[in-house]
C-alpha cells in the first residue's frame, strides 16, 4: 500500500505522474499526431464509414427515443395541467351489503350536511368541493337567437382551485353568489363561441339556462383534458346552492371532488370519507360498493412510473445499440493494426513507447467514435426539429420533442468512454508488436 512507503517513494510516484499527465497533454495539443490520425482515418474511406455507422445509427436512434421519451411526458403533463393530482372524487352508489334492517341495493345520496362533518372530521383535506350535475338537453342554454346543448353544473369557488380553468372573461363563482344564491354563471368557451358568436364582452348579459335567466359573470378555458361530468369548454356552471334552489335539487350532492393536504396519500382520506359517510348514512362499514371513487393520485403516479420504465428502456436499448457500434469499430480497429504492423514496428524501432503507441490507436477510436456519434446526435435533433414544428400545428399526445443539453454531455461522454474501450484491445495488441518481426513482416 502507498501509505506503507516512505516520503521520498511517495514524491516518486507523484512526480511519474504528473510527468505522464504532461507527455497525454502535450500530445493532445500535437498537430502532427492529429494530421496522422486523419490520414489513417480517410486512406480508406469506405471501411471507416462503415465502421462509424454503427456508432452514428446508436447515437441517432438514442436521440430520437429519448426526444420521443420527453414529448410523451410533456403531452401527459401538459393533459392534466391545471388539474389537482393530489385529489380523488368521491360519489354514491347503491350498496352491496344488507344492514340494520336495509336491503342490499339500496339507494343513497350525499347531502348538504356531510360536508361540515367531513371537513371537521378529517384534518388531512386541505379543498373540499362538493358538485351538483344538470343534464345537456336539446337546446337547453340560449341567448336571443342563438341556443345549444350544453352541461350544467353547480360548483363552490374552492372546485376552481382542484380543476382549475382559466379565467378569459370576468371571474369565477364567489363565497357570496353561494351565500346570496345569485343567479350568475360562469360558461365555457364554447358556450361563448356559441351564444356570442361575434365575439363581443359576454359579462353582464343574461342567457337561459333550462329556462331561467342567469347573468353571465365570466368565461373559462380548460387548461387540462381531464374533464369531469363533461367536457368543461361546452359547460355552464352556477353557484351550488343557485342550482339546488332554483331546480329542485332539494339538499342532495351528486359528488365530492376532495384534495389532500400536502404530504398526506390521497388514499388516506378516501378512506376516512368514505367511513364517515358510511357511518353517516347507516351503510355497512365493510361495504366496498356503497361509496364509488376515483383516485387520480394513483393515476398520476402510475403514469410517472410508466415513464421512468420507458426512460430505462430507451437508455437500455440505446447504450446497447451505442456499444454493438463500438465493438464494430474495435473489430475493424483489430483488422487496422494488422494491416499496420510494419509501420508500428518502424515506430518502435525508432524510438516510440508503448505509451505512445497506446496513446496513438486509443485516439484514432475515440476520434473515429466521436466523429461518428456527434454526427448521430446533429441528424437526430435534426429530425426532432422538424418532427416539433409538424406537431406544433395541432393538439397532439406528443409535444415538444427535444433533449436537453445535460442529455447531449451524458450522450457524448459515454461516447468517449466506449470509444476508449473500443481501442483498448487494438492498442494492447499493437503494444505487443516486436519491432523486428514487424519490420520483417511483408
Amino acid at each position: 500500500m502507498i501509505f506503507n512507503k516512505t516520503e521520498n517513494e511517495i514524491m516518486k510516484n507523484l512526480k511519474f505522474i504528473f510527468k505522464k499527465i504532461i507527455i497525454i497533454l502535450k500530445g493532445l495539443f500535437d498537430v502532427n499526431r492529429w494530421q496522422e490520425i486523419w490520414i489513417t482515418i480517410t486512406h480508406n474511406k469506405m471501411r471507416s464509414v462503415l465502421t462509424a455507422f454503427g456508432v452514428f445509427w446508436g447515437m441517432f436512434m438514442l436521440v430520437v427515443m429519448i426526444g420521443a421519451g420527453i414529448a410523451l411526458k410533456r403531452g401527459i403533463f401538459s393533459n392534466i395541467e391545471g388539474f389537482a393530482t393530489n385529489s380523488c372524487f368521491v360519489w354514491a352508489e347503491q350498496t352491496g351489503e344488507p344492514y340494520k334492517g336495509f336491503k342490499k341495493g339500496r339507494s343513497w345520496n350525499m347531502e348538504n350536511s356531510d360536508i361540515p362533518v367531513l371537513l371537521s372530521k378529517i384534518s388531512e383535506i386541505q379543498y373540499l368541493a362538493p358538485v351538483l350535475f344538470g343534464g345537456g338537453s336539446d337546446n337547453n342554454v340560449s341567448r336571443n337567437d342563438k341556443a345549444g346543448s350544453f352541461r350544467v353544473k353547480g360548483n363552490y369557488p374552492v372546485y376552481n382551485k382542484i380543476d382549475e380553468s382559466k379565467i378569459l372573461y370576468g371571474r369565477y363563482i364567489n363565497d357570496i353568489d353561494i351565500a346570496e344564491k345569485r343567479k350568475v354563471c360562469v360558461i365555457g368557451e364554447r358556450v361563448y363561441e356559441v351564444l356570442f358568436p361575434t365575439k363581443e364582452d359576454p359579462i353582464g348579459k343574461s342567457i337561459q339556462v333550462n329556462g331561467i335567466y342567469f347573468q353571465v359573470v365570466g368565461v373559462t378555458r380548460h387548461t387540462s383534458n381531464v374533464n369531469i361530468g363533461g367536457n368543461a369548454q361546452e359547460t355552464v356552471v352556477l353557484p351550488f346552492s343557485t342550482m339546488q334552489q332554483a331546480f329542485n335539487q332539494g339538499n342532495v350532492v351528486h359528488f365530492l371532488a376532495v384534495t389532500a393536504q400536502p404530504g398526506v396519500k390521497v388514499k388516506v382520506i378516501e378512506d376516512k370519507i368514505a367511513e364517515v359517510l358510511k357511518a353517516r348514512h347507516e351503510i355497512a362499514p365493510e361495504d366496498e360498493k356503497a361509496v364509488g371513487g376515483m383516485n387520480i393520485e394513483d393515476q398520476f403516479t402510475m403514469f410517472m412510473y410508466l415513464g421512468v420504465g420507458i426512460g430505462f428502456l430507451i437508455w437500455f436499448v440505446g447504450a446497447g445499440t451505442l456499444i454493438a457500434g463500438g465493438i464494430g469499430i474495435s473489430n475493424i480497429m483489430l483488422v487496422t493494426i494488422k494491416e499496420r504492423t510494419k509501420e508500428i514496428g518502424i515506430r518502435r524501432a525508432l524510438g516510440a513507447t508503448p505509451a505512445n503507441i497506446i496513446g496513438q490507436i486509443l485516439t484514432e477510436s475515440i476520434v473515429l467514435t466521436l466523429i461518428a456519434g456527434i454526427a448521430g446526435l446533429m441528424f437526430g435533433v435534426g429530425l426532432l426539429q422538424v418532427i416539433g414544428i409538424l406537431l406544433s400545428h395541432g393538439d397532439q399526445f406528443f409535444k415538444d420533442p427535444q433533449i436537453s443539453f445535460g442529455v447531449a454531455m451524458i450522450s457524448l461522454l459515454i461516447l468517449v468512454v466506449i470509444g476508449t474501450f473500443a481501442g483498448f484491445l487494438p492498442a494492447n495488441r499493437a503494444m505487443k508488436i516486436k519491432p523486428i518481426e514487424a519490420i520483417r513482416e511483408e
